[in-house]
């Protein structure tokens, strides 16, 4: 394939960049932590959207760098050195993620802007080498430098004004960041990346976040004396775990064109929000079990996950091998099934046996769907 900066031959993912994936699995955990503490039935509102916030900051970092290392990565030492500088700071970020985060909020956020600050500096050191001829790739670094710079201005700003006011404005940075990287599509459009690479990438990032999913799980096989409540209910879980995973895998190996040619904005925003389902599925699942959250917010977080989850997974369809699956028949049978999931869940909430009965059967029948689709397009 060729790259930028010559010829060179398929980008494979790296050693290095699955050892970074690891440490933001460490911070899924710390992330699912956030809502652990429960009243009166409920998820207090606060830490719910600390929640949500945090999961979204810890993916944007990781698509950042991901995007960073597909369009210009070398795999050289000061690429290794300045990937292992934040993990070592994302250390910082993860003990800082708690239920009181106000008393972290130092600690988090200068982590936080540390990390912008060293991708800031690896895409402008990038900037500067690049060829005076290919001045498409300057005008992308040059924007990618100008936008992670603002965020990593918001970041510290934010530190003292937080101590003078008392309000978190570092949120801004990760809203900011997204905002212009929507704003960016014709700028990105002049910098193709190894498709292939980044899907591969993404998927190993999936299967991590599919482990902290059968970590969650564990509980439901804890220290309880097996009787058929404990394998019934474990037995569930597994078989929903399961299920995604091969809805997600069944895509990822007969569905998505890895060739494809393409700046990877929108591919990568996709699953910015399908990972950030899978988090939540799997905060859903240990809520199922706790009989201290109330059958109303578990049943709804649940299901509100799993239809996050299938909505944003059939928006790769836009990435099809076979043009049939891009068409509006797959999204309408899918909304056809997702509406009636939502109305059996809400018929059997009062049951956690029967609403994580529907949970699976709506799982394999999606994957069952799915998968026959698939079989009458590669026809």
């Amino acid at each position: 394939m060729s790259s930028i900066f010559g010829e060179q031959g398929e980008k494979k993912v790296e050693y290095l960049e699955l050892i970074y994936d690891l440490i933001f699995v460490y911070l899924v955990g710390r992330n699912n932590s956030l809502l652990q503490s429960v009243h009166n039935g409920f998820v207090p509102a606060d830490r719910f959207f600390t929640y949500i916030i945090c999961t979204l900051i810890i993916i944007q970092i990781w698509s950042i760098t991901a995007l960073f290392i597909n369009r210009y990565g070398v795999n050289g030492v000061q690429e290794h050195v300045m990937i292992f500088i934040n993990m070592y700071l994302l250390y910082f970020m993860a003990e800082g993620t708690r239920i009181h985060w106000q008393e972290y909020y130092l600690r988090y956020n200068a982590a936080w802007g540390l990390i912008m600050a060293n991708l800031t500096l690896q895409h402008w050191l990038k900037y500067r080498t690049v060829c005076r001829t290919m001045p498409w790739v300057q005008l992308q670094l040059g924007y990618q430098v100008r936008m992670l710079l603002v965020m990593t201005l918001i970041i510290f700003v934010s530190i003292p004004l937080y101590y003078l006011t008392g309000i978190p404005f570092s949120p801004l940075a990760m809203v900011y960041g997204i905002a212009a990287s929507i704003a960016a599509g014709s700028i990105n459009d002049l910098v193709s990346v190894d498709f292939s690479h980044l899907t591969e990438r993404i998927m190993l990032y999936v299967v991590f976040t599919f482990g902290e999913m059968i970590i969650g799980i564990s509980s439901y096989f804890g220290d309880r004396s097996i009787t058929l409540h404990t394998i019934y209910f474990s037995l569930m879980a597994f078989l929903i775990v399961v299920g995604l995973f091969l809805s997600y895998g069944f895509v990822y190996d007969h569905i998505i064109d890895r060739n494809l040619s393409t700046n990877g904005t929108v591919y990568m925003f996709i699953h910015i929000f399908l990972i950030t389902a899978q988090n939540f599925i799997t905060t859903g699942l240990e809520f199922m079990q706790e009989d201290s959250v109330a059958a109303i917010p578990k049943t709804v977080f649940l299901t509100a996950s799993f239809l996050m989850y299938y909505i944003f997974l059939s928006q790769t369809a836009h990435f099809a091998r076979f043009k049939p699956l891009k068409g509006q028949r797959i999204y309408r049978d899918l909304g056809v099934a997702c509406a009636v999931f939502a109305v059996l869940m809400a018929l059997t909430f009062r049951s956690g046996y029967l609403s994580i009965a529907v949970s699976v059967l709506f799982i394999y029948a999606v994957f069952w769907h799915l998968y026959l689709s698939w079989k009458k397009s590669a026809a």
